[in-house]
């Protein structure tokens, strides 16, 4: 059977990092999503437009797609060439992933082209080359589920990519994404280059708490757990209104959140539909008093990745 010639996938947005697993934690979206739409050509190469009016760069070795497919053509013992189309359904720089997103999305989309030769672990390691281009740093917090779904965790980046894909929890995200920017290299620039010991342990022991509380489906615990001490005090200077908007979703009913990957997004656990609403308006309210526009997102974890939605 002949292998199609093209093929538009969808690839969610993410949420990393989960509050206390800076790196290492990540959640899959049912929304926002990139559109990524990939076409073999005759000649060798990659071809990239973007149909969104962000402006981004199409040379591939400065597109976070193009350099997540130039690592996969490196991994291909033939020839190949593909013409790339990108929508941005993820704005640039909004923390939920956009950049993994088109990452993820083109390399799922070529591996489809290719009859599915490489696994998700594969797959991920060259995604990563995307996010190299983003930040400066190959990591796979966003990455691992954009590709996987659900819930991930990153075990390991080096020597040896080492990645598991757990079961996504039966709960809602609620998203808040105030419209302005925060680039991911300044967010890394207010890290703190070194953690008292003390403080170390209360966050390790918060990350094997959310990972349990996840899998066992303890909303209790995935609440106690899922607090910060370490990269969100870092950052809160950064997103106005953080504090008050955590502080009225959780009134609301939210288990709890945080900064989403490297902000400004917000993202907020629930236990059901109708708590991730109010948790949403919750959120909202806050950028509506303060006179910043915002976006909304509201759904399930995602149990799928991207994906193929048609030839």
């Amino acid at each position: 059977m002949s292998l199609p010639s093209s093929v538009t996938v969808h690839a969610p947005a993410t949420i990393a990092n989960v509050g206390c697993g800076f790196d290492v934690l990540g959640l899959c979206l049912t929304a926002p999503y990139d559109t990524v739409r990939l076409t073999r050509r005759e000649q060798p190469g990659l071809v990239i437009h973007h149909l969104d009016d962000y402006d981004l760069p199409t040379d591939p070795s400065r597109n976070v797609a193009g350099a997540a497919l130039l690592a996969l053509l490196r991994a291909v013992p033939e020839p190949l060439g593909f013409e790339v189309e990108i929508t941005k359904g993820i704005r640039p720089g909004s923390g939920i992933g956009s950049s993994a997103a088109s990452a993820a999305g083109a390399v799922v989309a070529a591996n489809a082209l290719l009859g599915n030769r490489f696994s998700h672990k594969e797959l991920i390691d060259m995604a990563m080359y995307g996010e190299a281009v983003a930040s400066g740093v190959r990591h796979a917090d966003n990455i691992a589920p954009a590709i996987c779904g659900g819930f991930t965790l990153v075990r390991a980046v080096t020597p040896a990519l080492d990645v598991l894909a757990l079961p996504a929890p039966p709960l809602w995200v609620a998203v808040v994404h105030p419209q302005f920017e925060v680039k991911t290299k300044e967010a890394r620039a207010v890290l703190p280059t070194s953690v008292p010991l003390a403080l170390a342990v209360r966050q390790w022991a918060n990350v094997g708490g959310l990972v349990a509380g996840f899998l066992t489906q303890d909303n209790a615990l995935i609440a106690r757990a899922l607090e910060d001490y370490i990269v969100e005090p870092a950052r809160a200077s950064l997103i106005p209104g953080l504090g008050d908007a955590k502080r009225l979703a959780m009134a609301a009913g939210a288990l709890g959140g945080g900064i989403s990957g490297s902000g400004p997004s917000i993202f907020m656990l629930n236990k059901d539909e109708a708590t991730a609403r109010a948790a949403a308006e919750a959120l909202g309210s806050v950028y509506r008093k303060m006179g910043i526009d915002f976006h909304l997102h509201v759904g399930p974890i995602a149990s799928q990745g991207a994906r193929v939605v048609n030839f």
